[in-house]
């Protein structure tokens, strides 16, 4: 299937932030303009980031300030998905979180139990506000018998100024100094693919996945019955896809080449 096959195919586009829709505070050139094409040709559009640093009332906020409106049911964080994940097999446990205020905060209103003292359960988050102290108590737990789990496995976080530790590299420290290794959620795992199945009651082989990393955006699509496409505006270069262990089902420049190939389908179809 070409790339124009799967943009035409496409019915929902489940779409990155962090080096796909913006970097730092900037929109990426072209996205705006992307998503009226998506709009324009009667297709659907939803934002999934594996960034759980911010909540998803913060992301909102964040977009509109760069001119995207979207409503609550157009967000989806792996902080959701981990919510949810607690709710299904961890119900009523109590959770060690480490993660920002924000997170927090997302965890307390979806009625999760939050502790400081031994716990059922540790939750890596994306932490910006990560300090010694917390990771000694997670280590601490996680040896003492607490479940370890992550909201997503991101090494890296993309901004303007190059690439800072995400949430991947955090568990990594913790997986060498206790010999366990997390239980992820977030992309690419199955557990966000039900997720955005059950909000958007999109159908699998009609939804693209995009964004700029191929082990986690592409991969979710690739793997689990949908479409990954990747943008080559963040942290994946061309050189590194022969490299990659997924091969993605198309590969754009961004989403401004996305959206005037859209463009140009629209008007020939006109």
């Amino acid at each position: 299937m070409t790339k124009y096959e799967i943009l035409k195919k496409t019915e929902l586009f489940v779409l990155d932030m962090d080096g796909t829709f913006y970097l730092d505070n900037d929109v990426i050139d072209g996205a705006l303009d992307f998503l009226d094409e998506v709009k324009k040709a009667g297709k659907r559009f939803v934002f999934f980031t594996n960034n759980s640093s911010k909540s998803p009332g913060t992301y909102i906020d964040k977009l509109a300030k760069m001119g995207c409106n979207i409503g609550r049911e157009q967000i989806i964080t792996s902080g959701d998905v981990m919510i949810q994940y607690l709710k299904e097999y961890y119900p009523g446990k109590e959770v060690y979180l480490v993660g920002t205020p924000d997170l927090e905060d997302n965890f307390r209103e979806n009625g999760i139990r939050l502790t400081k003292e031994m716990p059922d359960v540790v939750v890596m988050g994306f932490d910006m506000t990560l300090t010694y102290e917390k990771l000694e108590r997670a280590c601490t737990y996680i040896r003492n018998g607490a479940v370890f789990l992550a909201t997503h496995l991101d090494i890296n976080c993309p901004t303007k100024n190059g690439f800072i530790p995400d949430c991947g590299a955090i568990c990594a420290a913790i997986s060498l100094s206790t010999g366990k290794e997390p239980k992820y959620v977030g992309k690419p795992f199955k557990e966000t693919v039900d997720m955005v199945l059950e909000m958007t009651g999109a159908k699998r082989e009609a939804m693209s996945f995009v964004g700029d990393r191929i082990y986690t955006d592409v991969k979710t699509g690739v793997v689990n019955g949908a479409h990954g496409i990747l943008v080559l505006t963040g942290e994946t270069k061309l050189e590194d896809v022969p490299k990659a262990d997924v091969v993605p089902d198309a590969i754009f420049t961004g989403l401004k080449e996305m959206g005037e190939i859209l463009k140009t389908m629209r008007e020939e179809e006109a």
